[in-house]
């Protein structure tokens, strides 16, 4: 039994690996392929600074909360009359706004001509009318 745990088991491993480098590490695709089918593992280092860049966060969409305004189709002119397609986004602001029915403070992310509607209206007002539930927000 154990001549054949020992028959299964793989040559030794002649390769000469190159110290990792930063550099090196940023594609380990050549040592995969040079190691395959020889048992060895290489294990995968993925420095902090690039670990941030691959976590996928979702990202919030440029839609004023309360309005519903978003961006704008339009196309830029140069002065050789060359027309290249750009988008005119809202001037949206994270605001921290007084809730007087539930006594706290809420976190919105609004445009600009909303805090002057708030101003207006009230924020219990446009709320309603966006269909917005303000105990949902923090």
């Amino acid at each position: 039994m154990a001549f054949f745990a020992m028959a299964a088991m793989p040559p030794p491993c002649k390769l000469k690996l190159k110290p990792t480098t930063s550099h090196a590490a940023k594609d380990l695709s050549w040592r995969k392929s040079e190691l395959a089918g020889t048992g060895v593992a290489v294990p995968l280092v993925v420095p902090l600074q690039r670990l941030s860049s691959l976590i996928v966060q979702p990202l919030a969409s440029r839609v004023c909360e309360l309005t519903g305004k978003k961006y704008n189709n339009a196309r830029k002119i140069s002065y050789s009359h060359i027309r290249t397609r750009k988008k005119q986004q809202p001037n949206l602001q994270y605001k921290r706004l007084w809730w007087e029915a539930g006594q706290r403070f809420v976190r919105l992310r609004i445009c600009t001509q909303a805090l002057k509607t708030i101003d207006k209206k009230g924020l219990d007002a446009m709320a309603k009318e966006a269909g917005i539930n303000l105990r949902k927000h923090r």
